[in-house]
């Protein structure tokens, strides 16, 4: 599924995002950048262990912040995490916003095409796939609107499993733009 915002295409896959060959893909971070379950022990598995010790040297940062790091042994060349949880791995959805829009500022500043997303906030944050949709969707759109010099051409949202996919999806074929 793909909308296009602008010279933005906006698209929707299923799978691991750690497969996507995207300029950059988007860690679900806390605050501290350690790498635990989820996004985030999927990326340091498969990427290796140098990314969560670059993201660490980096962090705390206030929640809905994001920060950059290479991207170890995966296809992508950065991994930018955005800080959608504290500590106490709790989200809501003015986290999700800000860690959605400043992850694509980190992109945009970098002069990155394309990024990829997990649906922020849902697995360990256990925010609703829906909710975090309409957020993550909303928070796009207004990057675009405050940067529509923006080099990035391309966001992914690639979501892990048919729920998921489908709650985006649903979302998504209703997003007005």
């Amino acid at each position: 599924m793909e909308k296009k915002l602008g010279k933005l295409s906006v698209k929707l896959a299923e799978g691991d995002i750690t497969e996507l060959a995207t300029d950059a893909i988007v860690n679900a971070a806390n605050n501290h950048f350690w790498m635990g379950a989820g996004v985030a022990g999927a990326i340091k598995k498969k990427g290796g262990e140098e990314i969560e010790k670059e993201a660490v040297a980096k962090g705390p940062q206030p929640v809905g912040e994001a920060i950059v790091t290479g991207a170890g042994k995966l296809k992508a060349r950065y991994v930018i995490h955005a800080a959608v949880m504290g500590q106490d791995l709790k989200t809501d959805a003015e986290k999700i916003q800000a860690a959605t829009y400043n992850a694509l500022l980190r992109a945009h500043e970098l002069g990155l095409k394309s990024i990829a997303f997990p649906a922020l906030g849902t697995g360990v944050g256990g925010f609703s796939l829906k909710e975090a949709a309409k957020i993550m969707f909303q928070a796009t759109e207004k990057f675009l609107q405050d940067h529509p010099d923006t080099s990035l051409e391309e966001v992914v949202f690639c979501l892990y499993g048919e729920e998921a996919y489908n709650a985006f999806a649903g979302v998504m074929s209703t997003w007005r733009s």
